[in-house]
């Protein structure tokens, strides 16, 4: 049996008034984090940079987003034991963020709404929570 590569993705963490920054896609009930899948030849800072204007129209700078963790997870929507390698980076801007083409709506989260979220996202929702960050 053939083991499927791990998922490695790059998403930010851009937390106000203590709640984090989650969006909605097309059809889909679940909220997740702003990022994706990281491009060959790319960092996870770039990814994580390249995505959170593709999806949230914010310009942030590779070199200033401090990695946070990694979350390690069944990934949502893919066959049993496939896993999620999700590097979360801690985005500071005061932009305003807003949904893009790729995104329908936005989310400001606090661990009420973790239940909302796909497993990946709901670990990152109770490690900011853990750490302080959001309530």
């Amino acid at each position: 049996m053939s083991q499927m590569p791990d998922l490695l993705v790059a998403a930010i963490a851009l937390v106000r008034d203590r709640r984090v920054l989650m969006v909605t896609a097309r059809d889909r009930a679940v909220y997740y984090m702003p990022g994706g899948k990281i491009d060959d030849g790319e960092t996870a800072a770039e990814a994580a940079a390249r995505e959170a204007l593709e999806e949230v129209a914010l310009v942030l700078d590779p070199a200033e987003l401090d990695e946070l963790f990694e979350v390690v997870v069944q990934a949502h929507g893919e066959p049993d034991g496939r896993l999620v390698r999700m590097r979360v980076f801690r985005a500071q801007t005061d932009a305003v963020p807003f949904a893009s083409a790729e995104v329908d709506a936005l989310h400001w989260v606090t661990t009420a709404d973790a239940h909302r979220c796909p497993p990946a996202g709901a670990e990152v929702v109770a490690r900011l929570a853990a750490s302080g960050i959001i309530d």
